[in-house]
């Protein structure tokens, strides 16, 4: 008897979610659906107004829902209030209040709850701990650095206990060094804590650097959703792979495809291939990266990119202006698809997870 594998469960669910704020324009999120492990970190990615902080606030419910649903843990938490949703959500701005300390910004929400002082302040003080805070307890918000601040909303996130912890672009508002500090504490704390994270980012390295899984949404939909390694190294669709960055879409008779930077050959103008002229040359340090113009191209499609290491670029250095062919590896070529079609585009016919759900049911 063949067993069927039962998926991994899903800390939350969503179901045909759809967010529309005025009749008779386009949805800011268009009946997407999307299962979200338990215990994994996951990146909502895509370019501003594709709709992931949209769909962040439904799934806190900070935002209405206007059609679908969003389950927590098989709850149906689509209609509840965000305070009895079993979510926190942790702000871009963090949103701390400047007249009280560390130790009174973590212990509000129980404040707020009746729960007595003492109680309230020893447990905000071991969560202050936890996340390296402690011996700042005292201290006010203008009194602390950006990373600390970081911290300390944490801290206040969870002391409400969530199921799931939703973070809207955390780290945009810190200096680039303590950005890549910051998202390796989140990276730790996530695993440490065994929360459920869903992160909202536009930064491609972000989401690559942190999630177990990446969602990459444009104008509403779900385009793709995998691992940072398939859908860095398989891009379904042309939007993939010029969002994800480091590929060239290379026009071909069966169609485009798609070839990271770093896997295409430059060889002599005399040489078989794709003819092209460098059109700039950027020295990153152990690598180069030359600009080419494709010489027979359509436009749009122009322009690409080689990445060089340094040994070999200085073995064979490139100037603006130089003629050269391009060429790679048959394996190193991905086949890019059309992109996810609009649901008023797609079969009617076919199966969607609510169906699912309606069938196990019945």
């Amino acid at each position: 008897m063949q067993t069927v594998a039962t998926p991994p469960p899903a800390a939350v669910e969503i179901i045909a979610l759809t967010k529309r704020y005025a009749a008779g324009t386009p949805a800011a999120v268009d009946q997407i659906d999307l299962r979200i492990e338990s215990g994994s970190y996951c990146c909502l990615l895509g370019p501003s107004g594709c709709g992931k902080s949209t769909t962040l606030r439904m799934i806190a419910g900070h935002e209405s829902v206007s059609t679908g649903d969003v389950l927590l843990d098989n709850r149906n938490i689509t209609n509840l209030p965000a305070a009895a949703r079993g979510t926190a959500m942790m702000f871009q701005s963090f949103a701390l209040f400047p007249h009280l300390s560390a130790l009174d910004n973590v212990a509000f929400s129980l404040k707020m709850k009746g729960v007595s002082k003492n109680e309230r302040h020893k447990r905000a003080g071991n969560l202050l701990e936890r996340v390296a805070m402690g011996h700042l307890a005292d201290r006010k918000p203008a009194e602390l650095s950006g990373g600390q601040q970081q911290r300390v909303a944490l801290a206040r996130a969870l002391i409400t206990e969530p199921r799931v912890l939703l973070l809207d672009e955390p780290l945009s508002a810190l200096d680039p060094f303590l950005r890549i500090q910051m998202r390796a504490e989140l990276r730790r704390w996530q695993k440490e804590l065994g929360l459920t994270f869903i992160h909202v980012t536009h930064s491609q390295e972000e989401a690559m650097a942190l999630a177990d899984t990446m969602v990459v949404m444009n104008h509403g939909l779900i385009e793709q959703v995998g691992s940072p390694h398939a859908v860095y190294n398989h891009p379904s669709s042309e939007f993939v792979a010029r969002f994800m960055g480091g590929h060239n879409v290379i026009d071909t008779p069966t169609g485009p495809i798609a070839v990271r930077n770093d896997h295409m050959r430059v060889r002599g103008a005399d040489e078989s291939g794709l003819g092209a002229v460098i059109t700039d040359v950027e020295y990153q340090g152990t690598y180069v990266l030359l600009g080419l113009e494709v010489t027979q191209a359509a436009a749009g499609r122009k322009g690409v990119s080689v990445l060089l290491n340094e040994a070999t670029f200085l073995g064979h250095p490139y100037s603006a202006g130089d003629h050269v062919t391009l060429s790679w590896d048959a394996a190193d070529a991905r086949v890019l698809g059309p992109g996810v079609k609009r649901p008023s585009a797609r079969n009617s016919t076919a199966r969607t997870p609510r169906d699912e759900l309606a069938a196990e049911a019945a």
